[in-house]
C-alpha cells in the first residue's frame, strides 16, 4: 500500500486557503503597487516627479490611505502587493504600511521575484531568477505581516517561441517558489504571463495560453503544491498588440474563459488576472465580459491591477500635495468599476483622468 508524506500540516493548509478566499471575495482584488524603483521612475518621469524614497513613500501612502465620504480602498480591494522598500516604509503618522493595510482589513503582500533574466539557449526567452535565499525571505515577511507573494515569469509568442524549454524552465521555478511559499505561510501567487507583444490573432493567444497554464499546473502538481492555497495570475487572452484585427470583449472573454476550463484545476480558489498593458477602461471591460461569459466558472475571476488602477491616479497626483484627495478619488473610481468587473455588473462608462490611455509597454519587465 502506498504512502504518502505530507508535506504542509492540516494548519498550515486552513490558513492558506483561508487567506486565499479572503483575497478573492466576491467583488474584491489586489492593488499590484510592487514597481521596482526603475519602473516607478518611468512612471514618475511621465508626470514630472523626481525619483527619491521620499515621493515613493509618499505616492504609496496616498494608494493606501484613500477614502471618502466613509469609504476606503478595502470596499473592493483586497490585497495590496508591496515591493521591499515599500513593504517596511511608514506613514506620515508613524505606522508602517503593512500595519494600515491589516486594519483595513486588506491583505499585504510581497514581490518575491529578483527579475526576469535571458534564459541562454533560446532566441530571446527568458526566465526568472530569485530562488536562493527564498525561505529565509519568505520567513521575515511572514512575520513582519505578510500574508502572500508573488512571482513574475515571462513568455513571449514568437516564430520559435514559447518553447518546450521556456515553458518547463519557467514552470518549474513558480513550482519551487510556491512551495517555498506556502512551507513559510504565505499563499503564492503564481503568474506565468504570456507578453501581448506581437502581431499574433487571438486564437494564437489562446493556444499559447493553454500551453503555458498545462506545463504550470503539472510542475505545480510534481512540486505537491497545495492548489487550494494558491491564486493563479495570468494574462487575459487578447491579441497581440500589433495584430490588424480587432476583437471584442466578449470574444476575449469566450477565448479567456475557454482557455482556463481546459487547463486551470477547480480547486484553485481565483484567478485574479494582470491587466496586460490595457487602457484602464478596457481592463474593466474585458474582466466584467468574463465574468458574464455563460459556462463552467469554478474559481472567482478577479484583478490583480497595477497600471489599470493607477495611471489615472498618476495622472490626477503629479507629484502635488493639493492633488492628493484628487488622486484618491481616481484610485476609488477605478477600484469601484473592477470590484462590479469581477461580479459581471460592469458596464462601462467610469471617468477617469486617464481611463483610456494605452499602458502597453513593449517587452515589459519591472
Amino acid at each position: 500500500m502506498p504512502e504518502f508524506y505530507q508535506y504542509l500540516t492540516e494548519a498550515q493548509e486552513k490558513e492558506l486557503a483561508d487567506i486565499a478566499k479572503k483575497i478573492v471575495a466576491p467583488g474584491k482584488g489586489i492593488l499590484a503597487a510592487d514597481e521596482s524603483t526603475g519602473t516607478i521612475g518611468k512612471r514618475f518621469s511621465n508626470i514630472g516627479v523626481e525619483n527619491v524614497e521620499e515621493n515613493r513613500r509618499a505616492y504609496r501612502q496616498l494608494l493606501f490611505t484613500s477614502a471618502h465620504e466613509g469609504q476606503n480602498i478595502s470596499e473592493h480591494i483586497s490585497g495590496v502587493i508591496l515591493y521591499h522598500e515599500t513593504f517596511f516604509q511608514k506613514a506620515d503618522d508613524g505606522e508602517d504600511f503593512v500595519s494600515k493595510l491589516t486594519k483595513l482589513g486588506v491583505v499585504p503582500g510581497i514581490k518575491v521575484d529578483k527579475g526576469v533574466v535571458p534564459l541562454a539557449g533560446t532566441d530571446d526567452e527568458c526566465t526568472t531568477q530569485g530562488l536562493d535565499g527564498l525561505a529565509e525571505r519568505c520567513a521575515e515577511y511572514k512575520k513582519a505581516g505578510a500574508g502572500f507573494a508573488k512571482w513574475r515569469c515571462v513568455l513571449k509568442i514568437k516564430p520559435y517561441a514559447p518553447s518546450h524549454q521556456a515553458m518547463l524552465e519557467n514552470a518549474n521555478v513558480l513550482a519551487r517558489y510556491a512551495m517555498i511559499c506556502q512551507q513559510n505561510g504565505l499563499v503564492p501567487i503564481v503568474e506565468p504571463e504570456v507578453l501581448p507583444d506581437g502581431e499574433h490573432d487571438l486564437e494564437t493567444a489562446m493556444k499559447v495560453t493553454e500551453q503555458v497554464l498545462s506545463y504550470t499546473y503539472k510542475a505545480l502538481m510534481d512540486h505537491h503544491v497545495y492548489l487550494e492555497g494558491t491564486l493563479l495570475k495570468p494574462n487575459m487572452v487578447t491579441a497581440g498588440q500589433s495584430c490588424s484585427k480587432k476583437y471584442t470583449s466578449e470574444e476575449i472573454a469566450k477565448a479567456t474563459v475557454t482557455a482556463l476550463q481546459r487547463t486551470v484545476p477547480a480547486a484553485v480558489p481565483g484567478v485574479t488576472f494582470l491587466s496586460g498593458g490595457q487602457s484602464e477602461e478596457n481592463a474593466s471591460v474585458n474582466l466584467s465580459a468574463i465574468n458574464k461569459y455563460p459556462g463552467k466558472k469554478p474559481w472567482a475571476l478577479t484583478f490583480s491591477y497595477g497600471r489599470a488602477l493607477q495611471t489615472s491616479v498618476l495622472k490626477a497626483w503629479a507629484g502635488k500635495k493639493e492633488n492628493i484627495p484628487k488622486a484618491q478619488d481616481e484610485l476609488l473610481v477605478r477600484a469601484h468599476a473592477n470590484g462590479m468587473a469581477a461580479l459581471g455588473q460592469y458596464e462601462g462608462g467610469s471617468e477617469s483622468a486617464a481611463g483610456s490611455d494605452s499602458n502597453f509597454v513593449a517587452q515589459h519587465a519591472y
